[in-house]
């Protein structure tokens, strides 16, 4: 049975280490309401949205010029029934060159069309990659989320992570 996992492109001229850094600034291309570090392999770091989204993710494979993995460890979501949806699923940036150009190919591995929160996430990924990462690694500048206002005490607390 096929999965129909989200998937979207985006080519560059830049290197596959310029995209590989942009990545790797997180909070250059999807939000500014990020905590921990973001980069290297076994970081953690959550994820906020003002009370839509919030998840804790890991880096699980870090290959420089060439790939980064993250695991989805928890997730929630204010507009689904089923918490569950993005738990160890997989965000997948993989970088390869064609004909001259660098191509990015995302993938969110399990998020599928089933699932409650697919059109929503399907926007917001589109969005993020084609638009903001884009902008990131040929501008300089991505549109991440602008920060709302951080990382109450309650919810550190409730996701594991501490303050900066």
């Amino acid at each position: 049975m096929q999965q129909n996992d989200f998937t979207t492109t985006i080519r560059v001229t830049e290197t596959p280490e310029q995209v590989f850094n942009a990545i790797n600034n997180v909070r250059g291309w999807w939000s500014e309401e990020i905590l921990g570090p973001t980069a290297h392999l076994h970081d953690e770091f959550l994820y906020h949205y003002k009370d839509v989204h919030i998840c804790k993710l890991k880096l699980i494979e870090v290959v420089p010029g060439k790939r980064v993995v993250w695991l989805v460890l928890d997730n929630a979501f204010n507009f689904v029934n089923d918490q569950s949806e993005w738990n160890d699923t997989k965000v997948i940036f993989d970088i390869t060159v064609k004909d001259g150009h660098t191509e990015l190919h995302f993938t969110h591995q399990g998020l599928v069309p089933s699932h409650e929160c697919y059109a929503i996430c399907h926007d917001a990924w589109t969005n993020y990659i084609q638009n903001s990462l884009y902008q990131l690694i040929t501008t300089g500048k991505g549109g991440p989320n602008a920060r709302e206002g951080g990382f109450n005490e309650e919810l550190l607390k409730k996701w594991k992570m501490q303050a900066v």
